[in-house]
């Protein structure tokens, strides 16, 4: 995952009209009415979503809710939403070919929720470890980065789940080792991410090795899931973990020269996060998100990306293990 931080600011005025639904004559509220920001004309200018974006027209076509935007703060009602991700982990998250459209599965989501709030977005690349600081810090406001949702995170984040995932090795093409169980790793070079889940997994199996009398795994961690990967590419290690939806993305692109070995069991929840400090903001978003999967519109997002296997029926928050 790069390092550098970029932040794509609002353009094209694509516009949510305010009047939801013909509510306004009805005696509803149209968005402005609840203090959304809005410009002369009434109307919320949301985030261009990237040509490349597999969902985009799924998402262009989202209506805001007024039950959701409802249970916003007005500080986010006034100035949006900050998202942060980090980029490099196809189909969740990748940079567009321009290189400075970000597209992929978390960022369509942030759109989707965003829009379904009625409020615009920025979205910024960052460090996958500068993500959660930069919640505490409140330089951003919500993380949407395939992040695990686990008791040592929600120590400072709230997360509302929005996907279920599964692990996976990623060895070299044919699989030289015959990797097909974590026991077969035990004495070999394993590439992981630094404080990422791909790290702990690492270490239990290592851990699990030793227990049977067998070496440990040699762990080599990176801060990214691109130098994990590289890693694995040169024959520095002989296998990375990563999460099979990931894994399966890069396996099917012969230019990455991988091949994904699922892992038995391990299922776990991804979150949305937010500061703890956040509660409410935390509640919009799940009810946003739980409006987009009884909607359809999320599982239709889910397709396009081809990760519908994620799939949840519940937007819970601080669900996970």
């Amino acid at each position: 995952m790069k390092n550098s931080t970029r932040a794509l600011q609002l353009s094209g005025a694509i516009v949510a009209g305010v009047a939801l639904l013909g509510l306004t004559a009805c005696g509803g509220q149209s968005l402005s009415d609840t203090g959304t920001a809005a410009n002369a004309s009434g109307e919320v200018e949301f985030m261009a979503v990237p040509d490349e974006e597999k969902a985009k027209d799924v998402i262009e076509g989202i209506e805001p809710s007024e039950k959701a935007a409802a249970l916003l703060p007005d500080q986010f009602k006034n100035d949006g939403l900050r998202w942060v991700t980090s980029v490099g982990y196809p189909p969740m998250e990748e940079w567009a070919s321009d290189g400075e459209g970000i597209i992929g599965v978390d960022p369509a989501l942030g759109h989707a929720i965003s829009r379904t709030l009625g409020v615009s977005m920025t979205i910024e690349d960052q460090e996958f470890n500068s993500m959660i600081p930069g919640l505490i810090s409140k330089r951003y406001d919500v993380l949407a980065s395939s992040m695990t949702d686990n008791a040592e995170r929600r120590e400072t984040t709230t997360f509302i789940n929005y996907v279920s995932a599964g692990n996976a090795f990623l060895v070299a093409t044919g699989n030289p080792e015959s990797i097909k169980t974590p026991a077969d790793l035990c004495g070999k070079i394993v590439a992981v991410v630094d404080s990422g889940s791909s790290a702990g997994l690492a270490e239990e199996y290592s851990a699990e090795c030793e227990a049977a009398g067998k070496a440990p795994y040699e762990i080599l961690a990176f801060d990214g899931d691109s130098p994990a990967n590289l890693a694995v590419q040169s024959g520095r290690a002989v296998a990375t973990i990563t999460d099979y939806p990931v894994a399966a993305a890069r396996a099917a692109d012969p230019e990455n020269k991988m091949d994904a070995v699922a892992i038995e069991g391990g299922e776990s929840l991804w979150g949305l996060g937010v500061d703890n400090s956040n509660e409410e903001l935390a509640k919009a978003i799940q009810a946003a998100l739980q409006e987009l999967i009884d909607n359809g519109t999320y599982l239709e997002i889910l397709e396009a990306w081809n990760v519908e296997g994620m799939a949840i029926d519940e937007a819970t928050i601080n669900g996970g293990a």
